[in-house]
C-alpha cells in the first residue's frame, strides 16, 4: 500500500540526511486544487531494473531495484513537480529554507545557518547561537518583558546583545536548553492590552560584536571589571560568563573569551596586575579551544586552580596545552569532552593520566615517584606478594641480563643469568617463551623466587616514555644490593633498567600489564656513589618494620610536605598515622616556623 503526504500548495518538502545503505523510494507528486499530494513509491516499482544505473546523486544501484544513497540533502520544493533546480535549491534560496532554516523564509545556504524569520528552525545550527525575535516587543519594557519569559521558562535569559528594530525585539541566546524553553513560549505570555506575545526563535550566525576585537577603549574598563572581580586574600579571579557582566555591558561592551583577541588582552591584564594569581575562573564563556591559555605556564606559573565548566572544549587533546601548569585542581563539568567517557571513573583517569598529577596536586615527578617508591618499598619488605594488586591479570614479565662467554655460574648474576632471555644467548624460541611470565600469578611468584634486595632509592631515575588516555609506559632505573639470607653476605651492587607498560585501574589508579627487567653489574662510578646517604640496614631501619599502608602513608607525607623520612615518621607517629591530621598539623607548625630546617634535609 503507498502512503499518501498531503501538504499546502505553498509548502516545501526537504528530506533528512540518508543515511548510506538507506532504501530511498521515489516521490511522487499530484495536484490538486490548492494541495499537492506526494506518494512515496518503490524505485522497482517505478523502473525495471535493467534501467536502474548510475545516480545524478551519486547513488548506486541495488539488487532490490533502489538506489544506494550517499549523504545528502535532497529539496523538492518545486509542487508542479517539475525538475529540480539544482543550484537553487542546494542554496536554499527562495521558498524553502536551508540547512538549519525554518520554513517559508529566505533560506540560507547548506553549509551554514539558513531560515526564514518564521517557524521554529529544524536542523543542525553549527554556532550555536539563536536569534530571539518578539514582534511589536518595542512597546514593552525591557525589564518586563524578560522577567516575563524567565517566568515562563523557569531559567534565567542571558539576553545577549537585546536590541530594537523598528517595531521588533531581538536578542541572542546560545544556551540549549533557554532555547528549548523559549520556543514553547509563544502566546503564553498576556500583555496589558490583552494581547498574547509571540516568540520566535532561529537559528543564527553569532552576535556581530563577536566578530570584532576589543577597542582600546575598552581596556580600562575591562580591566576596571576584572579588578572588582579579583578576591585578593584568595589571589583569585572570577571570570564566569563575563560577557555580561552588567558594568560592561551597561559601556555597550562584550569581552568574548573564545575569540583570540579578547582572551590575550585578559591574559595581558593578569600577567601586568596580578601574575601571583593562584585560582581562575573561566567558566561559561563558550571556550572551545585553549591555544591562549598555554601562555599561563609562563605569565601566571602560581596558578593552581583553573575552572574551564561549562564552556564548549570537545576533545581532551584540548587539555595538552596546559600540560605545563602545575594544578591542583581542573573543573571540567559540562563540557562536550566529558561525554566521550563511559563513566566517572574513566573520566578521572584519563584527566589523571593526561596531566600526570594525583589530587593532592603532585607533579609529574611526584606521581611517578610515588608509585615507584610503594612498588619497591614492598618489593623490599621481604614478602612481595602485596604485589599482587600492581600487575594486571594478564600481566607478562621478562627478565634479561648481559651477555657473557664467560661461566654464568661465577658471576654475581648468577642468580638472574639462568632466567635471562638475552636473545645472544638463547637461540631456541621454545625456551625463550617459556622464560617469559605470564599472568599476575605467575609473575609475582618469580619474583618472590629472586634474591631479597634492597634498592638505593636516591640513585633512582624515571623517564616517561609515552602516555595516552589509556596507556602510560615509563622507565626507572638505579643501584640495588642483595641483602644477608642465612648468614651469607652478598656485598656485590648490581645496577637495573625496569621498562613498565601500565594502564588505567581504579579510579585513579595504575595497573602493571608488561615488566621488562634488565639487570647487570654495577660500574666503579655506580658503586662510589651507591648508598652514601647514611641508609640504615633493614634490620636496624624503622621503614621496613612498617607495614605497607604505613610505608605508603609515609612515602606519600615525605613527597607532600618535603620532609624527610625520618621526621614525616615522627610527624606520622606522633598523630597516631592519621594523615590528615598530620598534614593540618604539619602545616600549622611550619606557618608558625617551629620545624627546623633539619627536617626537609634528604
Amino acid at each position: 500500500m503507498h502512503r499518501n503526504l498531503e501538504m499546502p500548495h505553498s509548502a516545501s518538502v526537504v528530506t533528512g540526511i540518508m543515511q548510506p545503505t538507506e532504501q530511498v523510494p521515489f516521490l511522487v507528486s499530484k495536484n490538486y486544487g490548492r494541495r499537492t499530494t506526494f506518494r512515496l513509491v518503490p524505485l522497482d516499482k517505478m523502473f525495471p531494473k535493467k534501467v536502474l544505473g548510475k545516480s545524478s546523486y551519486g547513488g548506486r544501484y541495488k539488487k532490490e531495484g533502489c538506489f544506494d544513497i550517499w549523504p545528502r540533502f535532497f529539496f523538492f520544493s518545486n509542487p508542479y513537480g517539475r525538475a529540480n533546480r539544482k543550484e537553487r535549491d542546494r542554496r536554499g534560496k527562495g521558498g524553502g529554507g536551508g540547512r538549519g532554516g525554518g520554513g517559508g523564509g529566505g533560506g540560507g545556504y547548506r553549509d551554514r545557518v539558513g531560515g526564514g524569520s518564521s517557524g521554529g528552525g529544524g536542523g543542525r545550527n553549527r554556532s550555536g547561537w539563536f536569534k530571539v525575535t518578539i514582534p511589536h516587543g518595542r512597546k514593552y519594557d525591557k525589564k518586563w518583558l524578560l522577567t516575563a519569559l524567565q517566568s515562563i521558562c523557569s531559567l534565567h535569559i542571558p539576553a545577549v546583545q537585546y536590541h530594537v528594530d523598528h517595531n521588533r525585539v531581538h536578542f541572542y541566546v546560545d544556551d540549549s536548553s533557554v532555547v528549548s524553553a523559549l520556543q514553547k513560549c509563544s502566546h503564553k505570555i498576556t500583555d496589558t492590552d490583552g494581547y498574547k506575545v509571540e516568540v520566535h526563535v532561529n537559528p543564527s550566525a553569532p552576535p556581530s560584536f563577536m566578530l570584532s576585537d576589543l577597542k582600546p577603549e575598552h581596556l580600562e574598563h575591562l580591566k576596571q571589571c576584572m579588578a572588582k572581580r579579583f578576591d585578593g586574600s584568595q589571589q583569585a579571579l572570577d571570570l564566569n560568563n563575563i560577557l555580561t557582566d552588567p558594568d560592561l555591558v551597561s559601556q555597550n561592551i562584550q569581552v568574548v573569551l573564545n575569540r583570540k583577541t579578547n582572551m590575550e588582552a585578559v591574559i595581558k591584564i593578569i600577567e601586568q596586575n596580578i601574575p601571583e594569581l593562584t585560582c581562575l575562573n573561566l567558566s561559561n564563556n563558550r571556550i572551545h579551544k585553549l591555544d591562549e591559555l598555554a601562555e599561563l605556564v609562563t605569565k601566571v606559573p602560581n596558578l593552581k586552580t583553573l575552572n574551564l565548566s561549562h564552556n564548549e572544549l570537545k576533545s581532551d587533546r584540548e587539555l595538552d596545552k596546559l600540560k605545563g601548569l602545575k594544578l591542583v585542581e581542573l573543573w571540567l563539568t559540562k563540557n562536550p569532552l566529558c561525554d566521550l567517557f563511559k563513566d566517572h571513573a574513566s573520566y578521572i583517569r584519563s584527566v589523571t593520566l593526561l596531566f600526570l598529577y594525583l589530587s593532592q596536586g603532585q607533579t609529574q615527578k611526584d606521581l611517578l615517584k610515588l608509585l615507584y617508591c610503594r612498588y619497591y618499598s614492598i618489593y623490599d619488605s621481604g614478602d612481595r606478594q602485596p604485589l599482587l594488586d600492581a600487575y594486571h591479570d594478564g600481566a607478562s614479565l621478562s627478565l634479561t641480563t648481559p651477555y657473557s662467554t664467560q661461566n654464568p655460574s661465577r658471576s654475581s648474576l648468577g642468580e638472574y643469568h639462568k632466567d635471562s632471555r638475552n636473545l645472544k644467548r638463547l637461540k631456541d624460541s621454545t625456551i625463550r617463551f617459556r622464560l617469559l611470565k605470564h599472568t599476575r600469578l605467575n609473575v609475582v611468584a618469580f619474583l618472590n623466587e629472586l634474591p631479597k634486595t634492597q634498592h638505593d632509592i636516591a640513585s633512582l631515575n624515571v623517564d616517561v616514555n609515552t602516555y595516552t588516555n589509556t596507556l602510560l609506559s615509563f622507565t626507572v632505573s638505579g643501584v640495588f644490593k642483595e641483602v644477608a639470607v642465612d648468614g651469607k653476605s652478598r656485598e656485590s651492587t648490581m645496577a637495573f633498567s625496569r621498562v613498565f607498560i601500565t594502564v588505567p585501574a581504579g579510579s585513579t589508579g595504575l595497573c602493571i600489564v608488561n615488566d621488562q627487567l634488565f639487570i647487570r653489574m654495577a660500574t666503579t662510578e655506580e658503586i662510589r656513589r651507591a648508598f652514601v646517604a647514611p641508609a640504615p640496614t633493614p634490620s636496624s631501619s624503622p621503614v621496613p618494620t612498617l607495614t605497607a599502608p604505613q610505608q605508603e602513608m609515609l612515602t606519600a607525607f615525605s613527597l607532600k610536605s618535603g620532609m624527610n623520612l625520618e621526621w614525616s615518621q615522627k610527624c606520622l607517629q606522633d598523630n597516631e598515622w592519621d594523615f590528615n591530621r598530620a598534614a593540618q598539623i604539619f602545616t600549622q607548625l611550619k606557618t608558625e616556623g617551629k620545624i627546623p630546617d633539619v627536617a626537609f634535609i634528604k
